[in-house]
């Protein structure tokens, strides 16, 4: 195990900063280096497996696709050397690659490393979450079913620095997926050297992204890692930073007492702290596109009765929650999809208030649904697994939710069981729970990106819901109506209303994140879809 980082010589960091003659800071005497905490280990850093925030971050930093977003979410080249050329009919991208982008070992980032990984995405031998991501490329969806080999998906390598992409049908949040990190290049030539290897840790990876990784032993356990400056890549000129130091820290005090002794610059609050720092000039607070919410194990007999579902649904004090326990601009949520994400083409109405908004509190009719749900299901008492992640707002939720239940639906007892957020998401993908606390933030800004999640053939619908009228509708806004943008978000409209109009999931609120950030800090990107932060131009002032 790698030695505990000194954060005492990092604090030094923001000495030796100089002016210039006309008063401005200097950044090049200005030493660049960063500590931040973040709340939990990478799962993987393997692109085309990674679907935590954790990896999908570290990845957008050590790693570049064809674009990245910029402050506004807006597509910019990188990968590629410009925008893409789009056929008059929507189907075919031609894109010429950044002749200047070369992997960390030296070799050059060509249009076959992009093939590679998308064909490697698809196979059902990888076995990704995210393969439904590209079901708009063609033959994507035969390739993920089985039934058309990985090599007849619609990329092509015209010659080493242009790509073909044809697309099944027109899509209108394409060109926001190939900034996600799913969709960023892999070198052949490396990953089968390195075979089951691949990703476990940092000698395991080239990169081609601003910063290479380093001091990383493995998913899942390690605790502290590092980006370094890339000097391969392209843009390097651009990258002040010389170092980010990470390191999980899951106590939020701990974070804070180092923050205040100047040891670390970046940290996430909840609760009683983020509270406590509202008025200090290093409190921000960022929206975040995303929601958490209670999935059901709808393979257990008692969740298949949709009284039991809602009643859960009912007994939950959602104002409380997002006051109290996390006080960090979460808010209470109308539905599945966040406020603020997306909007009607007809009249540019939020998606969340076109939906009839199902979440709400009602205690009283909450107990008359239990009530009614143990008679129908020959229950009087009932022991109900409650699975949630290793985080300490997290875990003050699944307590307050703990409580809620048992003090209010007679004979229900809850066994809270917290765990990394690894094992969560493995056990997610098993339906070993009967009530799971997790989240989803957007990919890109869509209702799909939610919508997508509980179709029954998603590999996120861990809780296993069916429901052939939601899949259907989920299917013609991407097929049939997905050309005709009004139909389509009708489509959507009316998924989430049968998702939610059943009680299908529990939304509890909608994300936001308060964080203490030095105010030396400056350039950081914080994005409300996708990779949450971009360090590429991030630097620190005197």
């Amino acid at each position: 195990m790698k030695k505990i980082l000194t954060f005492a010589i990092l604090s030094v960091f923001l000495t030796g900063c100089a002016k210039t003659e006309n008063g401005q800071e200097n950044k090049e005497n200005t030493r660049q280096e960063i500590a931040i905490v973040v709340d939990q280990e990478l799962s993987t850093l393997d692109s085309t497996l990674a679907t935590d925030t954790y990896g999908i971050t570290a990845l957008n930093n050590v790693m570049e696709g064809l674009y990245r977003l910029d402050e506004s979410n807006t597509i910019i080249p990188a990968g590629a050397k410009e925008l893409p050329e789009i056929s008059e009919d929507l189907l075919t991208y031609s894109i010429k690659l950044n002749e200047e982008a070369t992997w960390s070992n030296g070799t050059p980032v060509t249009a076959n490393d992009y093939v590679f990984a998308w064909q490697k995405a698809v196979s059902p031998d990888t076995g990704s979450e995210y393969n439904y991501l590209f079901n708009s490329i063609e033959n994507a969806s035969d390739i993920i079913e089985g039934k058309a080999d990985p090599d007849t998906l619609g990329i092509v390598a015209k010659d080493d620095y242009e790509l073909e992409v044809s697309l099944a049908q027109p899509t209108p949040y394409f060109e926001s997926l190939l900034a996600f990190p799913t969709f960023f290049p892999q070198n052949k030539e490396f990953v089968e050297k390195e075979k089951s290897e691949y990703a476990k840790t940092n000698t395991n990876l080239i990169y081609n992204g601003p910063f290479v990784l380093e001091e990383f032993d493995g998913p899942g356990t390690d605790t502290e890692w590092t980006y370094v400056k890339n000097d391969q890549y392209w843009d390097k000129d651009k990258v002040t930073l010389d170092r980010i130091s990470n390191r999980v820290i899951k106590e939020p005090g701990t974070s804070v007492k180092l923050f205040e002794a100047g040891e670390v610059d970046d940290l996430a609050l909840t609760g009683e702290l983020a509270q406590q720092y509202q008025d200090d000039e290093a409190f921000l607070s960022l929206d975040k596109a995303g929601t958490t919410y209670i999935s059901y194990n709808h393979t257990n007999d008692f969740f298949k009765n949709e009284k039991a579902r809602k009643a859960i649904l009912l007994v939950l004090d959602r104002k409380q929650i997002v006051d109290q326990i996390l006080a960090n601009g979460s808010v209470v949520p109308k539905g599945l999809v966040p406020s603020g994400m997306s909007f009607s083409p007809a009249n540019q109405k939020d998606f969340a208030d076109e939906t009839t908004n199902f979440v709400k509190e009602d205690i009283e009719e909450a107990k008359k649904l239990w009530e009614e749900a143990k008679k129908e299901t020959g229950t009087t008492e009932i022991t109900l697994d409650l699975l949630a992640y290793d985080d300490d707002a997290i875990k003050k939720l699944a307590e307050a939710i703990q409580f809620s239940i048992e003090d209010n639906l007679d004979g229900a007892k809850i066994d809270v069981s917290i765990v990394p957020v690894s094992v969560a998401i493995e056990k997610g993908q098993k339906t070993e729970f009967d009530l799971f606390l997790f989240g989803w933030s957007a990919d890109y800004a869509d209702p799909s990106s939610f919508m997508d999640l509980f179709t029954t053939d998603s590999p996120h619908n861990y809780g296993k819901y069916s429901n052939t009228d939601y899949d259907e509708l989920v299917k013609k806004a991407a097929t049939t109506d997905v050309a005709d943008e009004n139909k389509r978000w009708d489509d959507y409209v009316q998924a989430e209303n049968i998702l939610l109009g059943e009680a299908a999931i529990n939304p509890i609120f909608q994300k936001a994140e308060a964080r203490l950030r030095n105010p030396n800090l400056k350039g950081v990107i914080s994005h409300s879809t996708g990779a949450q932060f971009d360090y590429k131009n991030a630097y620190v002032e005197e």
